[in-house]
C-alpha cells in the first residue's frame, strides 16, 4: 500500500489518532469532547495507554476486569470518516507491511453523545438509543458497495415529505448492529431514528444571522410516520459511524442524552451528571462482545 494511503508517524503510529497495535480495545467508547474523554476515564480502575493529537484522546484501561478504550472524535461525520478508517487500520491492517490482517477483527464502538429531541415527548433529559441513522451529510456517497445496507424507503420517504431539493446530498439510512441494540435494550432508553447533520446551525433550523433553506424543515421531519416509527433527533456523527463502521464489519452504536428539546425549548445547562450516568449504563454491559484484540 502507498504511503500516501496508509500514512503513518515517525514512531509506526497511525496519523491522524498516534496510536499503535495495542493500544486500543476492541470495545470502544467514542465522544466527542476531548474532556468527556478524561471524565468517562475516571470511572477505571487502571488506565494503561494515554494519547493524543489534535482533538484525538485516547484513554485505554479496565472496567471491571474488561478492558475499554475511550476516545474523542471531535464534531461531525468528517471527523468520524478519520476515527473509523485508522481505527480499523490498527485492528485489521499490518502497519509495517500495509497488507491486510488475515483473521479481522470486529470492534464494537458505542458512540456516547449528546443530542436534541425533535418530539415534545422525549424531554430534555432522556436517553435515546439510536436504531437508524440518517445522514444529511453525504460522506457515505464517497465509498463503494454500500448499498446493501441502505435503508433505500426510508431515505425515500424523507426526500419525498420535506420536499428535499436536489441541490443537497441525497439521505442515506443506515440501521444500528441488531447485536448491539439487543444488548443494550431498556425501559432506560428511548428508540428512534435519528437525523446527522453537516452542521449545528442552518442544517439543524437554527437561525441567527443566517437563515436556513426550509423554516419548516424540523417540523416537517417531526410529522414523518414511517412505518409506525418517528424521526426522534438531531446529532452529528452517527450515519458515519453506522454507515462506515458496517462497510467495515464493525458492530456499532450510538446513545445520547437528550440536552434540548426543539418544540418545547427545554435545555439542560449543566448535562454532565446525566452523561456520567449514560456512562455508567454502557459499561456495565461489558464485555460487548467476545472479539478480543
Amino acid at each position: 500500500m502507498m504511503k500516501t494511503e496508509l500514512i503513518l508517524n515517525r514512531d509506526g503510529s497511525i496519523f491522524h489518532l498516534n496510536l499503535k497495535p495495542g493500544d486500543i480495545a476492541s470495545d470502544i467508547i467514542l465522544v466527542g469532547d476531548q474532556g468527556r474523554v478524561d471524565m468517562f476515564a475516571s470511572l477505571l480502575e487502571e488506565v494503561r495507554v494515554r494519547k493524543s493529537n489534535r482533538e484525538f484522546h485516547t484513554i485505554t484501561g479496565s472496567y471491571r476486569g474488561h478492558e475499554v478504550t475511550i476516545i474523542s472524535s471531535g464534531i461531525g461525520t468528517d471527523n468520524i470518516d478519520i476515527v473509523i478508517n485508522e481505527l480499523d487500520a490498527i485492528a485489521n491492517i499490518n502497519l509495517t507491511t500495509g497488507e491486510p490482517v488475515e483473521n479481522p477483527v470486529t470492534l464494537n464502538i458505542i458512540r456516547i453523545g449528546t443530542s436534541g429531541s425533535l418530539q415534545g415527548s422525549i424531554p430534555a433529559g432522556a436517553f435515546l438509543m439510536t436504531e437508524t441513522a440518517v445522514g444529511f451529510d453525504g460522506l457515505l456517497h464517497f465509498y463503494s458497495e454500500y448499498d446493501h445496507l441502505l435503508d433505500t424507503a426510508l431515505s425515500d420517504a424523507i426526500v419525498y415529505y420535506t420536499e428535499w431539493p436536489d441541490n443537497l446530498c441525497y439521505p442515506y439510512a443506515v440501521d444500528a448492529d441488531p447485536e448491539l441494540l439487543h444488548a443494550f435494550d431498556s425501559t432506560d432508553f428511548h428508540r428512534g431514528i435519528t437525523i446527522s447533520a453537516p452542521g449545528f446551525y442552518a442544517p439543524q433550523g437554527r437561525s441567527l444571522r443566517l437563515a436556513p433553506f426550509d423554516s419548516e424543515l424540523n417540523d416537517k421531519l417531526a410529522a414523518i410516520d414511517f412505518r409506525g416509527r418517528i424521526i426522534t433527533n438531531y446529532e452529528m456523527e452517527s450515519s458515519a459511524i453506522y454507515g462506515l463502521g458496517r462497510l467495515l464489519g464493525h458492530r456499532t452504536l450510538t446513545i445520547c442524552v437528550i440536552i434540548g428539546n426543539r418544540v418545547t425549548g427545554e435545555f439542560i445547562s449543566d448535562y454532565k451528571p446525566l452523561l456520567m450516568n449514560l456512562a455508567v449504563k454502557v459499561l456495565d454491559r461489558l464485555p460487548f462482545g467476545d472479539h478480543d484484540m
